[in-house]
């Protein structure tokens, strides 16, 4: 067996079998706040939000990984009581990795109730459910076997002997979490929440003869945005996640002006600030936000054990977003304020 094809066995049977399947992230994680916790759906200024994201990753290093994602969050219900209010919402995304094109498409809609708790209708507390079909193949023929191999020489007229019965599989996952939010002052606003992913441990293996699981994974958030006048402003973000043996930590802060004193209402705002995932990367990040359109860009500063094979190179991300406010549904869910104004 050619070690091409020796490392995909180990890469798709032996290592998810010690590590039970691990998640995609993105740098810019605060951009995708339903890969944090479904219960931080709806958490924005105005009542709709769109963000797209492309990373690529790896790439000094071997064949990139390429990830993409879509989000589309919307304020669209009443409650059951005056101030309650319902987010429904969708994530999908796509990832392909290595020689092979491992691929990962998961189509995830969301529900968040947000349940009123005070008169001033700025703390809530929230409860959302996450669930859709998720989809893994690879292509067999980017991979190279030692019959397709003539005296040393790999040769692509060769037809390799070697069968697969199965390069795809498809099954369902599910999350839920929950989130409390509230105003400190008038112009501090804090959240914090929890989550729990993969609720069944779906099975992620090609072949049955594998029980390899995904395993459950936690996570813990947090969140403050505070305004320092009427157009400079500090956000904060913070994640913890535990998924089998693994633990991931992740941080980071945005400084944002406004060169306009309506603040976030005005015509042109700038953010600059880093990230951090422990023991991985460091990662500074620039925004560009505009008429409800923001663009940011990072780039992923590999501070792990790679570093003597990457050079500290790791990869560029860059998102789209915008955040929109339809007049009729503000007044009919009678105006309720969001408590954490994070653009």
């Amino acid at each position: 067996m050619h070690r091409t094809l020796l490392l995909y066995f180990i890469g798709c049977f032996f290592i998810p079998a010690l590590v039970k399947g691990q998640d995609i992230h993105f740098s810019q994680f605060y951009e995708f706040p339903l890969l944090r916790n479904p219960a931080l759906a709806g958490i924005f200024s105005g009542n709709f939000r769109f963000t797209g994201a492309y990373r690529n990753q790896w790439q000094s290093v071997t064949v990139p990984y390429r990830t993409m994602a879509l989000s589309g969050e919307c304020k669209m219900l009443r409650g059951f009581n005056t101030g309650d209010f319902i987010t429904l919402g969708v994530q999908a995304t796509n990832d392909v990795a290595g020689d092979s094109k491992l691929q990962r498409t998961q189509i995830l809609p969301v529900i968040n109730y947000h349940k009123l708790l005070n008169e001033d209708k700025t703390t809530f507390i929230s409860l959302a459910f996450m669930g859709g079909p998720v989809s893994e193949r690879f292509d067999v023929t980017k991979l190279r076997f030692d019959d397709q191999y003539v005296n040393g020489a790999y040769s692509m007229s060769n037809a390799t002997r070697q069968q697969f019965s199965n390069t795809g599989f498809s099954y369902w996952d599910a999350s839920v979490g929950v989130s409390f939010k509230t105003s400190v002052s008038e112009n501090v606003n804090v959240y914090v929440g929890g989550g729990l992913f993969h609720l069944a441990e779906p099975k992620i293996a090609f072949t049955e003869a594998y029980d390899v699981r995904l395993n459950r994974k936690w996570g813990l958030n947090a969140g403050l945005s505070a305004w320092m006048n009427k157009m400079d402003k500090l956000v904060f973000y913070a994640d913890c996640f535990m998924q089998g043996g693994n633990r991931m930590f992740q941080g980071g802060g945005l400084f944002t002006h406004s060169f306009d004193e309506t603040g976030e209402d005005g015509t042109l705002s700038i953010a600059l600030g880093g990230a951090l995932r422990w023991k991985d990367a460091f990662i500074p990040i620039i925004k560009l936000y505009t008429h409800q359109l923001g663009i940011g860009l990072s780039y992923d500063v590999n501070i792990s054990k790679l570093t003597t094979a990457s050079q500290f190179r790791g990869g560029f991300e860059l998102s789209l977003s915008y955040i929109g406010l339809w007049q009729r549904l503000a007044e009919s869910l009678e105006k309720v304020e969001c408590p954490i104004r994070i653009w």
